[in-house]
């Protein structure tokens, strides 16, 4: 009985593989490059590729559960079909697949509906999956600190609607807690969507002002310019990317990232202690100067 985790060395990926080798799974790690690999002892590492139809066949023999995680990139779509056709063909039944919250509401943005496809896919083929959707990824500011710490801007354009970002560690921990419940299921558990969220719901005003005081100096918000946010972007990724992320961000603002009813709640549970919140992000960083 063997987990696969794809996108194992990536921030939540490495997160997911350690928390179920600290939980006794047998895990093995599906990554491009081994000789970049550096997991827990146990772990297995196998080297492949979501478009490499060979090595998968060899991933996914003797797997039992799969994590599907799959970057942002043109062809994301198609690397989680291949996967799940593949997955389906070695006789794995039970999933869980990293999405995003809103993925049905955001539906002009590349990679939101890219992953609905994938959520509605799952559905169809069916497997015994769990979708999990995050919102933004507090562990993303690690991006704009400079801006912030130089700068005293907070350069993200969240909006006024508000964000219920979460901590990437936390995602792999209930991510880990729940392949392991279907894994040792002995009967069949239903499709399921989870939100994953952070206890705040954050405006992009009372980010700079979480800054503001942790820094103890001003730090103001950068405002809403999604055009200036895409020009910035573009510096650092391919042009389609940076539209795409234009894109979400406009969204951000006119629909928020909001939980819903009890998801904070029913998280807490499942960690059995408080969710990480941005403060404690923030306050993290700020000791690290």
């Amino acid at each position: 009985m063997t987990i696969l985790v794809t996108g194992a060395t990536g921030t939540v990926g490495r997160n997911v593989v350690e928390q179920l080798a600290r939980r006794g799974a047998s895990v093995r790690a599906l990554v491009r490059d081994p000789s970049k690999a550096s997991f827990p002892a146990g772990v297995t590492v196998v080297q492949g590729d979501l478009l490499d139809v060979d090595s998968l066949h060899g991933a996914f023999e003797g797997v039992s559960t799969l994590f599907l995680l799959n970057a942002v990139v043109p062809d994301e779509f198609t690397q989680a079909l291949v996967a799940l056709n593949v997955a389906r063909a070695a006789g794995v039944k039970r999933v869980v697949y990293l999405s995003v919250i809103h993925s049905d509401v955001y539906v002009n943005v590349p990679h939101f509906a890219g992953k609905f496809g994938v959520e509605r896919m799952l559905e169809h083929m069916g497997f015994q999956a769990t979708v999990l959707r995050p919102a933004y990824f507090i562990d993303n500011d690690l991006t704009v600190k400079d801006a912030v710490l130089g700068h005293g801007v907070y350069p993200m354009p969240v909006g006024a609607k508000g964000l219920a970002m979460i901590d990437a560690r936390d995602i792999g921990e209930i991510a880990a807690i729940e392949l392991l419940r279907r894994e040792r299921s002995d009967v069949a558990l239903p499709f399921e969507r989870i939100n994953l969220v952070g206890p705040d719901t954050l405006t992009g005003p009372e980010i700079a002002g979480i800054w503001s005081e942790v820094l103890g100096r001003p730090v103001g918000y950068g405002g809403d310019d999604t055009a200036a946010f895409e020009r910035n972007l573009r510096n650092f990724m391919p042009g389609w990317m940076a539209f795409d992320m234009r894109l979400m961000a406009e969204r951000f603002i006119s629909d928020g990232m909001l939980p819903g009813a009890g998801d904070v709640e029913r998280l807490t549970e499942m960690l059995g202690r408080p969710l990480r919140s941005y403060r404690e992000f923030a306050a993290g960083v700020a000791a690290a100067v």
